[in-house]
């Protein structure tokens, strides 16, 4: 989902280097101008803060159905960034 919406940005223009930067810019040009839905924005940092615990906790799991949720989640947030992208003029 990250790698989306950074493309989604940088068809814009706009290039980031950090993770809360490209949250933050995700969230300001494409959920708040109404061009998505909040939800890709609600999943994008779920799936952020299940990455972070999965590498930096020592004691951290995650549940095969959460594991199955957040594919599924990707897969939408794909198609919608497709959608987008095919629906914006070049």
């Amino acid at each position: 989902m990250f790698y989306c919406a950074l493309a989604l940005l940088n068809e814009r223009d706009l290039y980031y280097r950090s993770h809360r930067a490209v949250h933050s810019a995700f969230a300001q040009t494409f959920v708040r101008a109404g061009d998505l839905d909040p939800q890709f924005h609600r999943w994008l940092l779920a799936a952020f803060n299940t990455r972070n615990r999965a590498d930096y906790q020592i004691d951290a799991e995650t549940a095969e159905a959460d594991a199955r949720l957040a594919l599924e989640q990707a897969r939408e947030f794909l198609a919608a960034a497709r959608a987008y992208l095919e629906q914006t003029p070049a």
